[in-house]
């Protein structure tokens, strides 16, 4: 019998950066236009190679440190998945440990090492497919996307992760920042379940939602009425 050849991959860190357009109302990934081949100047999630003396966890801080000159904490982000398919890039093989980060806020963008641009894509869904869209330009999700490697399937993941834990651990609506209003939160739900806000009935969603969300004030508001009120998100959600 023919001894068997065992792998040595090298091992990428692959992050789902996730943030809020206030003015777009919608979730957004960040991606990055390649420098380099392979798939030199297609988009991208940023990513990196996994160095000898670090973690994981440690890897993905860095990698966002590096690629958008934002400084965050272990607990800014979550593990999401590992993929292994052999055909998964060209060349040496290499696995992806995938992630997923929720900011709160957009901060000022860079591209770093590797990256041409780096931009916000809105995620929008078109006909029950989802898609990012930047501007003019628009990312399928599906099988064959413009995306580089398998990241359209690592973005699916991520969604589908997501949308199964909108119930019960809703973590997506930390890019919402401390406090929210519950149309906010609608509005992320609303994105991930391809419906409308107005189809999301607000008396519904604030009971069937209570055991997660904390009322803890109201918003500051410069119009008339009844400002609405401010909800965070209960522990052990986040």
């Amino acid at each position: 019998m023919a001894d068997k050849v065992v792998a040595r991959p090298l091992i990428t860190i692959a992050n789902v950066i996730w943030s809020f357009n206030p003015l777009t109302h919608l979730p957004q990934v960040l991606l990055v236009k390649r420098a380099y081949p392979p798939f030199e100047g297609h988009w991208a999630l940023p990513e990196t190679l996994l160095r000898r003396d670090e973690s994981a966890d440690v890897a993905c801080i860095r990698l966002i440190k590096d690629k958008i000159g934002v400084r965050l904490s272990n607990s800014a982000t979550e593990q999401l998945a590992t993929f292994t398919d052999p055909d998964r890039v060209s060349g040496e093989r290499a696995l992806a440990i995938a992630y997923m980060t929720f900011l709160p806020t957009m901060p000022q963008l860079r591209a770093g090492y590797g990256a041409t641009e780096v931009g916000w894509f809105s995620l929008n869904f078109d006909h029950g497919k989802f898609i990012l869209q930047n501007d003019d330009l628009v990312l399928s999700l599906a099988a064959g996307s413009a995306l580089a490697f398998d990241h359209h399937q690592i973005i699916n993941t991520a969604i589908v992760r997501i949308k199964n834990k909108l119930d019960y651990q809703p973590t997506i609506l930390q890019i919402l920042g401390p406090t929210f209003t519950l149309r906010q939160a609608r509005e992320v739900y609303a994105t991930f379940r391809q419906t409308t806000v107005d189809q999301i009935d607000n008396s519904n969603f604030k009971k069937t939602h209570q055991k997660l969300f904390k009322e803890v004030g109201t918003a500051a508001t410069k119009r008339s009425g009844r400002p609405p009120k401010l909800f965070k998100l209960v522990l052990p959600c986040v």
